[in-house]
């Protein structure tokens, strides 16, 4: 199998060089605080770039992760899900649970766009959504924007892309993995990754998630232009383990 070298420049070699590419994600809602600690412990064993959890966990993901280095030397990052799964908080509320996951520890956001503004092609609103989050957060975050790409149009996925990007989004990312419409439960696809790559300028960077459960589908998504990945499997991925079920 031949060498891959990232959007970023990084070469791919093994399933070991996967991981800062990887978010280490926990969004279940039975999610436990030995749970949220035991993926803190796996991202700083394997060098996984953050730990993503839901926005009641950030204090206890940041007091157990506490500025450490990870095995690659490296500071884990913790990023909260804002608006999740649905997106269709109200923009304040997103802006205050934004601001409030900041403030316990989080330095990356993930945030559901508003899905129905897409369907009925209301741009500006989608882009105020986004640039609502956007400076709540004042710089103190970057912000990746879930398209929930499994619920939306060829057509859709680009002109949101396009209006996240407006809004200030400093990613645009696939699914939310929780999704009960579209293939496979929604479940990132590269074909969507391509045209979120191709809808969107350099600026703005590609989060793959969703259904990526194998190093080879890990490796698909990068080669297609994601920089990011958002995976619960991130031991199986680096691990070069398939796995049949998670997000």
């Amino acid at each position: 199998m031949s060498d891959l070298i990232s959007p970023a420049g990084q070469k791919i070699e093994g399933p070991a060089d996967l991981a800062p590419f990887i978010d280490h994600t926990l969004l279940k809602s039975d999610a436990t605080s030995a749970m949220v600690e035991q993926v803190c412990d796996e991202a700083l064993q394997f060098g996984f770039y953050a730990v993503c959890v839901n926005g009641a966990h950030v204090a206890a993901a940041q007091k157990r992760l506490n500025g450490k280095s990870s095995s690659r030397g490296s500071v884990v990052k913790i990023a909260a899900v804002i608006g999740f799964p649905l997106g269709a908080s109200a923009t304040s509320v997103k802006a205050f649970e934004a601001r409030e996951a900041v403030d316990a520890g989080a330095s990356e956001i993930d945030m559901v766009m508003r899905i129905d503004l897409a369907k009925t092609a209301l741009w500006g609103e989608l882009r105020d959504d986004v640039a609502a989050v956007v400076n709540a957060v004042s710089g103190r975050a970057i912000v990746k924007v879930i398209l929930e790409t499994s619920l939306l149009t060829s057509e859709e996925i680009a002109a949101s892309s396009r209006a996240a990007e407006a809004g200030g989004a400093h990613f645009v990312k696939t699914c939310t993995g929780f999704s009960t419409a579209g293939r496979a439960s929604g479940e990132a696809t590269l074909e969507h990754v391509t045209l979120m790559r191709q809808s969107v300028s350099s600026r703005v960077q590609v989060k793959a998630s969703g259904g990526i459960r194998s190093y080879e589908t890990a490796r698909l998504m990068i080669a297609a232009g994601a920089s990011r990945l958002g995976t619960s499997s991130g031991v199986a991925l680096v691990q070069a383990t398939t796995i049949e079920s998670g997000y």
